[in-house]
């Protein structure tokens, strides 16, 4: 047996390796993907009550607001729209990865859906996948009532009303989910391609080759170099989608290392260590703001600490690196704090050490457990709800 399988075996729950037990696992990964689309369902539905109370139509809030609208753009023109702002301020699609509005222009060219109507199906679509990604690894790694908490919880977050919206998260998340399963499974190929789908998906996809990486860097230290030609497939293949995008806007931009970074840039939108968040929240603190900037600074403080009690919880060092990355990206970058918790929506590892202690209380307290989720299930509809119909903040 070769060193990633004995790895793999390691981390696999007993249970899983009997087929009769595979069905099982397969039925209530369904079971948490049906909880999880409930859950967005009964989202979905606060919020089209309170948009047509104001005369508004959900599925165009849905699916036309904010990024939307420039995604949507690239899959029915392609590349090419700049809008100047003033000096210094140019905002331009190459800001955008091609992976989302090229599914978008597939299934407008095969099915009669308008662009935004793709939109939410393959936004929709991806976040069924992506819960059952996150159950899988969940329970690979704690079983079943973990997975299903998991996910439950992943569909609760404040702002998981950007899962049932026309952007990119929900396909990231997918694509992350899947890889990182792949990874505690010792299949590097597969893990390493969809890896590199990450990365034409979001510009913080490039997250999931990270973990990628430095699971294969550690699995090649640790077996002293005598490992598969499969495992160096899939280190090759992680980074290429981010990579390949990146190069190619370079390459239009004329500057081929760093065009994509200038297009950032214009945008507001760079590393810069965390100073213009730093300031922003001095910022914050000292004159206060409308309730999405406070409420985006308790979520972002929120994930350090549950990173904290994650790498205390001794997590998978894939699952650590994924986050890790995730985090340094949103608090690194300056500009949009308000959508810095909407970057943070991939970052479902976060969630694990709250989902071990809701399972044992709903084991031991079930009424506790049911108080929890009710009083999650409020904040999230209702705070979605409110970004969506009634703040006139981006997302």
């Amino acid at each position: 047996m070769s060193h990633a399988s004995t790895t793999a075996a390691a981390l696999a729950p007993p249970v899983a390796q009997r087929p009769g037990a595979r069905l099982s696992l397969v039925a209530v990964g369904g079971v948490a993907v049906g909880l999880f689309a409930m859950a967005r369902l009964t989202g979905m539905t606060v919020l089209a009550l309170a948009a047509w109370a104001g005369g508004r139509h959900p599925l165009t809030l849905l699916g036309r607001s904010w990024d939307a609208a420039w995604y949507l753009g690239i899959a029915a023109h392609g590349y090419g729209r700049t809008l100047y702002f003033g000096p210094g301020v140019v905002h331009s699609d190459l800001a955008f990865f091609p992976l989302y509005p090229g599914l978008v222009r597939i299934l407008t060219a095969v099915t009669p859906l308008s662009g935004a109507g793709a939109g939410l199906l393959v936004s929709w679509t991806a976040a069924a996948v992506a819960a059952g990604g996150i159950y899988a690894v969940g329970a690979r790694l704690h079983g079943r009532a973990v997975g299903t908490v998991l996910v439950l919880l992943w569909g609760l977050l404040p702002h998981s009303v950007v899962l049932s919206m026309a952007y990119t998260e929900p396909v990231l998340t997918a694509f992350a989910a899947w890889s990182l399963y792949a990874v505690l499974a010792g299949n590097w190929v597969w893990a390493g391609a969809l890896a590199a789908l990450a990365g034409l998906s979001r510009p913080n996809g490039f997250a999931v080759a990270v973990a990628v990486l430095v699971a294969a860097a550690c699995e090649l230290r640790r077996a002293r170099g005598r490992v598969t030609h499969r495992l160096w497939t899939g280190a090759a293949l992680a980074p290429l989608g981010w990579t390949a995008y990146v190069l190619w806007v370079g390459r239009r931009s004329g500057n081929r290392l760093g065009g994509y970074f200038d297009v950032q840039r214009l945008w507001g939108s760079r590393f810069d260590f965390g100073r213009g968040s730093l300031a922003f929240v001095r910022t914050l603190l000292l004159r206060g703001d409308r309730f999405v900037f406070p409420m985006a600074l308790m979520i972002v403080a929120a994930a350090v600490v549950l990173f904290a009690l994650l790498a205390l919880d001794r997590a998978p060092l894939p699952l650590l690196a994924y986050t890790a990355a995730l985090l340094l990206i949103a608090l690194g970058g300056s500009g949009f704090f308000e959508s810095k918790p909407r970057f943070l929506l991939p970052a479902f590892p976060l969630l694990l050490p709250l989902a071990r202690a809701l399972a044992r209380t709903a084991r031991a307290r079930p009424w506790h457990a049911t108080v929890v989720v009710t009083a999650l299930a409020g904040l999230s509809f209702g705070y979605g709800t409110y970004l969506v119909v009634y703040a006139h903040t981006p997302l």
